[in-house]
């Protein structure tokens, strides 16, 4: 099931604040932002109310400090997919920096699959807080690390501005100097990639909007069954990202034009009236 939701799937055209909700009403949340469940915890046990006992929850961190405790939450959920045979890959590196567009895509996809399991009824017996009360690992029902990610803030501001004495007090002038420059140039590269990645995001979502587009044109009554839309739904469903579809689309072509043409050895009709073909 996992591995047929491609990318051109309904599934990614679900909206953050349908989302939100679905999460909210069905574990008894208030997230407010997507990237609060980048934690891990919440697909953990969204996992846990359609399978009940086969995720181990005294093992899920709904407090989550650092990047290394969400990694061991994803490291769970990946065992659990493992276990349950769900053909998924997760891109851990990329959903525990945050970013929306990237926990929005994954939750996207758990909710299709989820709504493909039980008719899309989820478990009425679940008693979510009290499976997260178990876990001994919650402080609160939301998910973000506000104090670290504040502590954060301000002493990435204390680099960018150069006060690195306040951070080492006992440093000697010369060896605060040179560290600052350091520290300094560390964020200038760090800026610059985060723009690199922000152009690189709406290049993503650029061409996803033209590949949408081109979706839905195929999908109009005149020209849904010809041959050649027929042939770039192949390549636009494709579910397996590591194999290209174009051989198969390619085939699919040929086979079609070939069908259309003369066969070698079969005589040409020969107007019997003026002898002309």
């Amino acid at each position: 099931m996992a591995s047929s939701i491609g990318m051109m799937d309904s599934a990614y055209f679900v909206g953050r604040n349908e989302i939100l909700t679905w999460i909210n009403n069905s574990l008894q949340l208030n997230l407010s932002r997507i990237e609060e469940a980048a934690s891990g915890a919440v697909q953990c046990q969204m996992i846990d109310m359609i399978y009940p006992g086969v995720v181990p929850m005294h093992k899920v961190n709904f407090d989550t400090k650092t990047e290394y405790d969400m990694i061991q939450n994803y490291k769970v959920l990946q065992e659990v997919f493992n276990k349950l045979k769900i053909d998924k890959h997760i891109e851990v590196n990329r959903l525990v920096k945050g970013r929306p567009l990237d926990n929005l895509e994954f939750l996207q996809w758990l909710k299709r699959y989820c709504d493909s399991m039980n008719g899309g009824i989820m478990n009425e017996n679940y008693n979510p807080i009290e499976r997260r009360n178990k876990t001994g690992k919650e402080r609160n029902s939301r998910v973000p690390q506000k104090g670290s990610k504040s502590l954060q803030a301000n002493n990435m501001h204390n680099f960018a501005s150069g006060d690195f004495a306040s951070l080492v007090p006992k440093q000697g002038k010369a060896s605060v100097s040179a560290a600052s420059a350091d520290v300094q140039a560390l964020f200038k590269e760090i800026t610059d990639l985060k723009l690199s990645v922000d152009l690189l995001e709406k290049e993503r979502d650029f061409y996803f909007a033209k590949l949408r587009d081109i979706e839905t044109l195929c999908q109009t009554p005149e020209l849904d069954n010809l041959p050649m839309s027929i042939a770039i739904k192949k390549i636009l469903y494709t579910a397996d990202a590591k194999e290209s579809a174009l051989p198969e689309a390619q085939e699919y072509m040929s086979h079609v034009v070939n069908a259309g043409e003369p066969k070698e050895d079969e005589p040409e009709e020969v107007d019997e009236t003026t002898n002309e073909i």
